[in-house]
Parts: C-alpha cells; sequence; structure tokens
C-alpha cells in the first residue's frame, strides 16, 4: 500500500492526487455507472445489490438505494439493514460513513468527510484528510441535508429538511437549520 493511501486510511494528512487512489477512484466510477444504469427496482433488484455489495464496505439487509448515487470510494462506506437512500445523494467517504439500520435519507443529501487545510499554501497544494461520519439507527435525514466532516446524528433523531449538521447531535431530538440546532426532544 502506498503513503498518501496508508495516510488517507489512518485519518491522517494526505495527497489525493495519487497513482493508487486514482485506481480506487477508476473502481468507484465504474461501480457507480453500473449502478445508476441499472434503473428502477424490479428485475434487476438483484443486480443493483450485487453492484453495492461490491462497492460498500459493508451493506445491510433489505438496503434500497435510488439512483443516481454518488460517493468517493465506496468501500469506506457500512450502512445498516433496511436503510433507504432517496435521489442523488453524495457520500464522500475517504474516511469512513456508517449509517445505522432503518434510516430514511431524503434527496440529495450529503454526507461529507473530506477537509482541507485552513493554510492557503498547503491547500494550494492539495492537501486533505477525513474526518468519519456517523448516522445512528431510525435517524431521519430530510431532503438537502448536509453533514460535514467528523460529525455524527444520534439514533432516532430527525434532521430538517436543508440543514446542515456541523457538530454532533444528540439521539433523540429534532434539529433544524444552519448550522443545525436542537429545537426539541423527541423521546
Amino acid at each position: 500500500m502506498g503513503e498518501n493511501k496508508r495516510r488517507m486510511l489512518a485519518g491522517d494528512w494526505y495527497l489525493p492526487d495519487d497513482p493508487e487512489l486514482l485506481a480506487d477512484t477508476v473502481r468507484r466510477i465504474d461501480l457507480c455507472a453500473a449502478y445508476n444504469r441499472t434503473g428502477p427496482a424490479g428485475p434487476r433488484t438483484a443486480e443493483r445489490r450485487a453492484v453495492l455489495r461490491e462497492l460498500f464496505g459493508s451493506l445491510g439487509e433489505d438496503v434500497r438505494i435510488r439512483p443516481p448515487f454518488h460517493c468517493d470510494f465506496g468501500y469506506h462506506i457500512r450502512i445498516g439493514a433496511r436503510t433507504f437512500v432517496n435521489f442523488n445523494a453524495v457520500f464522500l467517504d475517504a474516511g469512513p460513513i456508517t449509517v445505522g439500520s432503518d434510516v430514511q435519507i431524503g434527496p440529495n443529501v450529503q454526507l461529507l468527510t473530506p477537509t482541507h487545510e485552513l493554510a492557503p499554501e498547503r491547500r494550494r497544494a492539495g492537501w486533505e484528510k477525513a474526518e468519519p461520519v456517523t448516522i445512528g439507527d431510525n435517524v431521519w435525514l430530510g431532503g438537502g441535508v448536509i453533514v460535514c466532516p467528523g460529525a455524527s446524528v444520534g439514533a432516532d433523531t430527525v434532521v430538517g429538511a436543508g440543514a446542515v449538521v456541523t457538530r454532533d447531535l444528540p439521539p433523540g431530538v429534532l434539529a433544524v437549520g444552519n448550522p443545525a440546532r436542537v429545537v426539541r426532544k423527541l423521546r
């Protein structure tokens, strides 16, 4: 394994312009394209599931993802059973993305692990790292929600449409806005 991939997997600063990471990107491009071509569920459900099993690090039973779906690598994504992901999801998985079971993800949701240098010289040089994103069991992310690097959403939480999650949200709450803020407890 090359230095940049090792650093990326360890959560350290790395340079993504690397032949080994490019090969991983080509793999993802091919698998996402194959998945997105399968169209609606039905007769091709087994084919769709086989592509997702190859793309993701782990895939629970009865997961439904509506194409188009986009990701960085795929192998950092773990999705629990009975989760539903609506159209146009973007999971940038330079770092781990863990989605629990029974999660509902609205259209145009983005789960983002990459972060970039604040210092302009290093940012121009291309340095980045990734911070994990975790979505607990039985969460509902409304349409257009963005979950930023390093943020977690606790079990049974609902995040309103268009919210931007910049820090951890506790379990069992309703959160809305930019940045997302808890407006009430749900349990």
